[in-house]
């Protein structure tokens, strides 16, 4: 009598022990969601900005921005590598801020928080008594993504002669 192995000799155990092999990898497949998955790109809302109503060249605006980023990899140590890209809606051109890293020795860790921006007074561009505008910002991580972009309500903005 030849001898042979419990698996070879029933086909039956084969197929048993690959559908439930292939059953494991489908269940693995289907069980990661879209959700589960680690963003590598920061997201930001505005928690806060005051005032919405101001006096050209005269009050500066001050913006709460919250972050969460899965990688810790926000801020740059050196100044001049700006990281927070802000618009004015009435301009062309976009201002650069510094942000400095937000992790210790920048490790890599799930952070979440809050950091203020003090952008500088604005300015009238036309010759009208009243201007309004909206601010949008994108923050870009050590890597380079950038995170959505979110946009103030409306800001106006008086004329210093009023």
């Amino acid at each position: 009598m030849k001898a042979t192995s419990f698996i070879h000799s029933h086909p039956h155990r084969r197929w048993t022990t690959a559908t439930i092999g292939t059953i494991a990898l489908i269940g693995t497949l289907f069980s990661c969601k879209p959700d589960d998955a680690v963003l590598e790109a920061p997201e930001i809302s505005i928690a806060s900005i005051d005032p919405l109503l101001v006096v050209a060249f005269e009050n500066p605006i001050e913006v709460i921005l919250r972050y969460r980023d899965a990688q810790g990899d926000l801020g740059e140590a050196d100044p001049d590598n700006p990281t927070l890209r802000v618009r004015d809606s009435r301009l062309e051109g976009d201002d650069w801020y510094h942000i400095p890293p937000l992790t210790p020795n920048s490790i890599e860790l799930s952070i979440a928080g809050d950091f203020m921006v003090q952008i500088p007074p604005l300015f009238l561009l036309g010759n009208g008594s009243q201007e309004s505008t909206t601010l949008s910002f994108q923050l870009f991580d050590r890597a380079g993504n950038g995170s959505n972009v979110v946009t103030s309500e409306t800001i106006l903005i008086l004329d210093t002669l009023r």
